[in-house]
């Protein structure tokens, strides 16, 4: 019995046995133009089971990397035990890529290991299908006619809901629209960029007082806006809505660093235009003014897209500062913080819509956990003008976003069988040309991480 027992299991894929799955390996591969700088990840097994995440656009690999050395050897299907151990290296925003991106490739193993989809682990489905709105761009001259048939083409490729961005920035050419200290906005406009800065000691020094003109908190900036920026951007929504009518939603974004007054006053004179919702008016938190503003527009009003972990949105959703949660699951912390913040925000009655600005990995995760929350509105996406970005994996129904919704399939994990290294390799980083090089420089840095005595 026990000769026929182990011929039977010698047939038997040794994928199956979840209880054995060790992690062996991390590596990763950073693209550009997807639209942002991309840096995908994958977590091997010694089963050949191998889970694919994603750190958060514009952040780095090392916010994975450094993560390797506590994974080697663990079981991939401990998800929760190991997310415990590493939360405390990330932080808010970008710093958060790492964690999150690794606790998603968990996810994809212990699924694939189990044979089911992700939602079906989080409980089911609440739908069909996932919503994705498409945030819009023009380029040239800010017009609201053209954004308007911007907006117009996104509807006649079958989305339902829109997005656009509405802020200061759109009045830079626009005399006397804007109010602010003498100077200060030529110096504000100059910017700084975040990434890739070479050079010599005082150019990055004269580099790094740019961008600190860039992250002034909104209060601090002095910035306002005078009657005609105002007109002019009640005009350019009046103009957009001429084009695509008042029956489809149309949520707002980028702001820039105006302060909570000007927000207020920008809020009541767009109010008549239907907007789905006003996005990150004043930094995240800044609670007490986001409940002010909620009480003082007719608007629903949205943050959360850098927020780390679930019950950081709490003090929000207390406040009844918020009518729409905005996380990204690459800084929320994963696919099991993702889901807690949506029930969370499902308890306060607060609707939930996914910001997701990378590849097919991130969307897909995205979706999987909106599948499986009651309260989600709908998800973002970035990519639709990016011809190659379906063909980054295989395995999933192309193309992914159809139509304006994502719909998932029955597959294990994300639904993913293999990223496509060719893809891959025809929109490699510059600074970072590799495609999944040896990582093993990071197999033993390690540090004591217990944050108590």
């Amino acid at each position: 019995m026990n000769t026929d027992y182990t011929e039977a299991l010698a047939h038997v894929s040794t994928a199956s046995r979840p209880s054995e799955l060790r992690i062996t390996d991390m590596k990763v591969a950073d693209i550009v133009g997807a639209p942002m700088h991309c840096i995908m990840l994958k977590i091997e097994t010694n089963q050949g089971i191998t889970g694919y995440g994603e750190v958060r656009d514009a952040a780095y690999r090392d916010y994975a990397l450094m993560l390797k050395s506590r994974l080697l050897g663990e079981n991939p299907c401990e998800i929760d035990r190991i997310f415990r151990k590493i939360k405390q290296l990330g932080t808010h925003a970008r710093g958060a890529g790492g964690v999150s991106g690794v606790e998603i490739a968990l996810w994809d193993i212990a699924a694939k290991a189990y044979g089911v989809p992700i939602y079906q682990m989080l409980g089911g489905k609440h739908r069909d299908k996932v919503r994705v709105y498409c945030d819009t761009d023009i380029d040239g001259k800010p017009d609201g006619k053209r954004m308007g048939e911007a907006l117009q083409a996104r509807l006649d490729a079958g989305f339902t809901f829109l997005k656009m961005d509405l802020g200061i920035g759109l009045l830079r050419d626009v005399p006397g629209a804007l109010c602010a200290p003498l100077g200060f906005l030529e110096e504000w406009q100059k910017g700084g960029g975040w990434a890739g800065y070479d050079g010599t000691i005082e150019e990055r020094h004269e580099f790094h007082k740019r961008v600190q003109l860039q992250s002034i908190e909104h209060p601090y900036t002095g910035i306002q806006l005078t009657e005609k920026g105002l007109d002019w951007m009640e005009q350019y929504c009046a103009d957009v809505r001429s084009v695509i009518g008042c029956d489809v939603p149309l949520a707002i974004d980028h702001l820039g660093h105006i302060g909570l007054t000007e927000a207020i006053k920008l809020g009541r004179r767009i109010e008549k235009y239907n907007i789905a919702w006003m996005e990150d008016a004043v930094p995240w938190m800044y609670t007490d003014q986001y409940k002010l503003l909620q009480q003082s527009v007719a608007i629903p009003i949205c943050t959360g897209e850098d927020i780390y972990l679930h019950d950081n949105f709490k003090p929000l959703l207390e406040s009844g500062g918020v009518s729409v949660i905005h996380p990204d699951i690459l800084t929320v912390g994963g696919i099991s913080e993702l889901k807690k913040t949506a029930d969370l925000a499902d308890e306060y009655h607060v609707a939930m819509a996914i910001h997701m600005a990378e590849t097919p990995i991130a969307a897909l995760a995205s979706a999987h956990v909106g599948i499986a929350s009651a309260n989600l509105l709908a998800q973002e996406f970035h990519s639709f003008d990016v011809p190659w970005w379906n063909d980054l994996v295989t395995g999933p129904a192309k193309p992914i976003v159809d139509h304006g919704f994502i719909t998932l399939s029955d597959a294990p994990g994300l639904g993913i069988d293999e990223l496509n290294d060719e893809v891959i390799a025809e929109h490699l980083h510059p600074a970072v040309p590799g495609i999944w090089e040896s990582t093993d420089e990071w197999n033993t840095r390690y540090v004591h991480d217990r944050i108590w005595s």
